[in-house]
This record gives C-alpha cells, sequence and structure tokens, in this order.
C-alpha cells in the first residue's frame, strides 16, 4: 500500500506479557514532551472496523479458530487499520507508535501455527505491502512475561491460554525475526521499565 508518508511509523513486538504496551506509551510520552506530533495506537484494533475484529481474535478458547482463520482476520483489521489510521497519520508527518503489527503475525501464525510463513508474507504484500520504519523487539523470560499476562486477567487471554511452550516458540521467532531483519531491535525486557524505556527513547532519536 502506496503512502507517500513524511512520518515515522515506530512498532513494538515481543512476546505476550513482554511490557510493550508500557514501551509504547513511555514513547508517546517521552516524544510529546519533546512537542512531537505522536499517534499511538495497537494491533488488532486501532480502527473502529479493526477493533471490532479484535473481539473475535483474542477473547475465547484458544481453539476457536484454525491458523488460516486467525491469518485472514489478522489481514482484515490490519488493512483497516493502515487505511484508515496509519497512512493518514504519516501523510500529515506524525510519528505513528503502534503495539504490533504485520511481524506479530509472521511469528504468531508464520512460525508458530504450522508451516503458514509463505502464506503471510503472500498476504502481507497484496493487501497490506508496508513495514515500519523500526520495530523494537522487547525479549523476555517466556515464563515471567506469562505469568504477568496472566495477571492481568484482562478477559484477552486466548493467546496466552496456549501456554508456556507456545510462549516459547514465539520468543525463539521474534529472535530470529530480530537477526534476520534490519529494523529490528532486540531490546532486553527483563529490567526496570524506566531502563528500557531510555534506550528505547535513545535509539529512536536517531531516526528523527
Amino acid at each position: 500500500m502506496s503512502a507517500g508518508t513524511s512520518g515515522l511509523f515506530v512498532s513494538f513486538e515481543g512476546i505476550d506479557g513482554s511490557g510493550k504496551s508500557t514501551q509504547a506509551r513511555l514513547l508517546e510520552e517521552a516524544l510529546a514532551a519533546e512537542g512531537r506530533s505522536v499517534v499511538r495506537t495497537r494491533e488488532p484494533g486501532g480502527s473502529p472496523g479493526a477493533e471490532e475484529i479484535r473481539r473475535l481474535l483474542v477473547e475465547g478458547e484458544p481453539d476457536r479458530w484454525s491458523a488460516e482463520t486467525e491469518l485472514l482476520l489478522f489481514n482484515a483489521a490490519r488493512r483497516d487499520h493502515v487505511e484508515t489510521l496509519i497512512v493518514p497519520a504519516l501523510a500529515q508527518g506524525e510519528i505513528v507508535i503502534t503495539d504490533r503489527f504485520a511481524d506479530s503475525t509472521r511469528v504468531y501464525q508464520g512460525a508458530t501455527r504450522g508451516d503458514l510463513r509463505e502464506t503471510v508474507d503472500i498476504l502481507h504484500a497484496l493487501m497490506i505491502g508496508r513495514e515500519p520504519d523500526v520495530t523494537l523487539i522487547i525479549d523476555m523470560d517466556p515464563a515471567l512475561a506469562l505469568e504477568r499476562g496472566l495477571a492481568r486477567r484482562s478477559g484477552e487471554d486466548r493467546f496466552e491460554d496456549f501456554g508456556l511452550p507456545f510462549q516459547e516458540k514465539l520468543r525463539d521467532g521474534f529472535q530470529a525475526l530480530a537477526a534476520a531483519t534490519p529494523r529490528c531491535h532486540l531490546i532486553d525486557g527483563n529490567r526496570a521499565p524506566e531502563a528500557i524505556a531510555h534506550e528505547v527513547i535513545a535509539l529512536i532519536r536517531t531516526h528523527l
């Protein structure tokens, strides 16, 4: 999806409970304090249509959908998100910070739930066609992250309910993605949030 953008597109990735949402919020606050125009969003969701699809994906039993059905739902939500929020904001020169984007689909559906990576990439190229400018992968011990994620009792625990082995596969997938993708930066999430945020903010400033 061509955008002709002038803003900066930042994504946070990582396993469930790794602290992505906290770091996205802290980055938004730091950049806004510098007088920059920032839009913080999330996936699945971020636009009215995508938020409706989000409920289908994150609630209910773990085996509610096949990996193939999940993939189609995620792409439907992402297409609406990109069309209605991300591209217009970037075109206005804003910094867009999203809690998850296409890399989550590459890892969750493409690397851990069947041999779907080729399909993931084909659908992304056809229906989305863009990547973040910079991606921050918060890397954390899966057992601790899972404990934290389940403790939230958010009602959006479908992926946590797959259990620790699933989270371990996800971590391996994100680490492999970081090693193979120049725009991805692996951030040690086993630290105090303030220490992580300091590293994140310093890195993002190099892209501004």
